[in-house]
Formats: C-alpha cells, sequence, structure tokens
C-alpha cells in the first residue's frame, strides 16, 4: 500500500483534527451568530438580516459536522462506539439542540406574528448556544478521564453519568467553547453587516475574544494541577489495534509532556492567545474580514493545543487507565484506513471549492432594504 499502518494512523489523527477544524471555524461561525441573534437585533427587519447572513450556507456547513461524525465512525470504531454510549445523554442533548435551527431558519418568517418569531429566535439561540458548550464539556473530560473499561471480548463498560460530565474543569472548557464560537460569529456578523448591527456586533465580539483568552489562560494554568496520563511500556504503532496491550499510568504534568518534547508545540496556545487579541484590534480599526481570518486562526490554535496535549490519548480511562484509547491502538484496518484516505482525497477538495463558490457568489452585505425588498425569499 501506499503508506504504512503506523503513517495512516498519524495521517488519521491529523485527519480528524483538520474536520474537527473546519467544523469549528465553519459551522462554528453559524451557531456564532445564532447565539448573538436575539441580543444584536433589536427588531425583526434587524434580526432578519442576522439570519440571513448565514441562511444559505448553514446546510452545506453541517457537511464538516456529519464528515467528522463519519471519519470517527470510519477511522476510529472504538472512539466512536465509546463516544457515542458513555456520551449518549450529552450527544442527545446536542442533538435535540440542533433540532431547532432547521425548523427554526425554515419556520420563523412563515408567520408574520412577533411572538412566533421570538420564540424562534430563541430556538435558534438554544441550538447553536448548548452543543457550543456541550463539544468543549466533552473536550474537557478527556483531560480528566473517562470512566471505561473493556471486557476480554473488547466489550466496553460506561460507569459515568451525564451529571459527572458536568464538573467544574469541564464547563471552563465548555465556556472556553463558546465564547470562541462566539467571537468567530461574530467576525462573520461583523463582515457581512453594517451600521448598527455591525456595531453592536462589534461590540458584543470584544468582549467574547477577551473573555476567552482569559478563559483559555486559565483552563491553561488549571490543567498544570491535573492528573495526565502517560504509556510507560512499548508500543507498536504497527501492531493490530489492541487497548489493552498496553500500560498507562497516571502523573502529575502528563499532559504538558509533549510541550517539554516538542518546543515548536507552544506555536498552537500562542495563537490560541494572540490571535483573539489582534482580532479585538481589527474589529475596532472595521477590518472585518481579516478579523475573520485571525478569529479562524485563533480556533485552530485552541483545537491544536487541546490534541497536542492529549497525543496519543483519544479517550483516557480513569477506571482502566490501560484500556485507555490511543491513535496507535482504537483504529480500523490498515486496508479501511487507505480505502477512507483515497475518499477523503477526493472529496474533501470538493467540499472546499463548493463551499469556496458559495461565499464568493454570496457575498456582500446583507441590509434591511434587501430584506424588504426579497421579503418571500428571504428567510
Amino acid at each position: 500500500m501506499l503508506f504504512d499502518y503506523e503513517t495512516l494512523k498519524l495521517i488519521w489523527w491529523l485527519l480528524v483534527g483538520a474536520l474537527l477544524i473546519g467544523f469549528a471555524i465553519m459551522d462554528g461561525h453559524d451557531m456564532g451568530v445564532c447565539t448573538l441573534l436575539p441580543f444584536v437585533g433589536k427588531n425583526d427587519d434587524e434580526r432578519r438580516v442576522i439570519v440571513n447572513t448565514v441562511g444559505p450556507h448553514w446546510e452545506g456547513n453541517q457537511v464538516w459536522f456529519i464528515t467528522a461524525g463519519g471519519a470517527l465512525f470510519a477511522a476510529w470504531p472504538m472512539v466512536y462506539a465509546l463516544a457515542f454510549s458513555g456520551f449518549y445523554w450529552a450527544m442527545m442533548a446536542v442533538l435535540w439542540a440542533l433540532f431547532f435551527r432547521p425548523v427554526g431558519f425554515k419556520y420563523r418568517s412563515m408567520v408574520k406574528d412577533q411572538r412566533w418569531r421570538n420564540a424562534w429566535d430563541w430556538g435558534l439561540f438554544v441550538g447553536s448556544f448548548i452543543p457550543a458548550v456541550v463539544f468543549g464539556v466533552a473536550f474537557g473530560n478527556l483531560f480528566l478521564g473517562v470512566p471505561f473499561s473493556f471486557d476480554n471480548m473488547m466489550r466496553s463498560t460506561y460507569t459515568g453519568s451525564f451529571w459527572n460530565l458536568l464538573n467544574p474543569f469541564s464547563i471552563l472548557c465548555g465556556l472556553v467553547s463558546a465564547t470562541m464560537l462566539i467571537m468567530q460569529g461574530g467576525t462573520f456578523l461583523a463582515h457581512r453587516t453594517e451600521n448598527g448591527i455591525q456595531e453592536r456586533t462589534t461590540k458584543y465580539t470584544i468582549v467574547s475574544a477577551v473573555a476567552m483568552v482569559v478563559l483559555f489562560v486559565a483552563a491553561g494554568v488549571w490543567i498544570q494541577s491535573i492528573d495526565g496520563y502517560a504509556v510507560v511500556s512499548q508500543i507498536d504503532p504497527a501492531a493490530v489495534a489492541n487497548p489493552l496491550t498496553k500500560e498507562v499510568v497516571v502523573q502529575p504534568g502528563a499532559w504538558m509532556s509533549n510541550f517539554a518534547k516538542y518546543p515548536w508545540a507552544w506555536a498552537f496556545p500562542a495563537l490560541g492567545i494572540i490571535m483573539p487579541l489582534i482580532t479585538v484590534v481589527l474589529l475596532k480599526a472595521g477590518k472585518t474580514l481579516t478579523s475573520f481570518v485571525t478569529s479562524s486562526f485563533a480556533v485552530i490554535g485552541v483545537i491544536m493545543t487541546a490534541g497536542i496535549s492529549l497525543f496519543p490519548f483519544v479517550i483516557p480511562s480513569s477506571s482502566f487507565p490501560n484500556a485507555s484509547l490511543t491513535i496507535w491502538d482504537s483504529v480500523s484496518s490498515h486496508f479501511t484506513l487507505m480505502v477512507m484516505l483515497y475518499v477523503v482525497v477526493l472529496l474533501l477538495p470538493i467540499v472546499v471549492f463548493y463551499t469556496s463558490w458559495a461565499y464568493s457568489v454570496m457575498r456582500g452585505k446583507v441590509t434591511v432594504a434587501y430584506i424588504r425588498e426579497n421579503d418571500h425569499t428571504s428567510y
């Protein structure tokens, strides 16, 4: 085959990370816009303007979410199975919240009643803010370890509960996620609007960006006092997946070990701190498009910081550390990874090209005048 098994395992770690970043940047700015919707829009016309900045794109951006889930299923089946069983109620909370998005976009403007439209505005808020928080909460729990184990038949048993996921550190991570996506959505909304909507959006986005930096730094300080996980036995990266063949210990400072081993990795937390601050400066200067780019780099910095800190772990086990899932022992077969790589190489450029084309065609400002002129075709 073109790549050996070890290389493919590393490639798929990078690809899953890239898909999560793509989701956070693209679908994340949709969520950020809808989170700001009830607060930035002061009347129905303004709220319709806000909805229509993302209305033509939100379904296309869901591709990143679906593709990331499909990649987990194909490349890391054990991770997929454990996450969707152990985090079942958290996933259901996300799913129930997401239900408000398609119906909110479609039904909001069908009835000319302010109470009806206000209700759907808050529905879009719920469908955007709750998933943003829950995704961060899930990541936070990975650093604390997830209570699961495997029996001799490789059947997983999860012993935690939904409420155990809502611990102080994971909630902090959830707030980092939420403020990050609000910043991302705010820069996009500021770029697509003008006058009062743009001014209010800029104010909220600046607050979110500064809050994200403070919360991200707080999480970074906190993580240094949390015991991490480390593999102390020899791992054969080219071996067939079996998470029970290694020895894992819990030790202080383990989550910072990759940054000590690879000093270049500090570039990512630096991006997560510096880029939001640059975004603030650019927004104040009216450079909205550039601020969206710097905000996107901040998203890359935050997600890569988490990924590098966890590496090579994907889901550590607090119940039985040796059963922790890593990128080396929780993957599909060599053949499956190779076939899926061909699929990604073929389809991902199509997704990127189509998305770029759609945004290029539907660029420009959305105004109140435009909404009134296109009352029956706008959301």
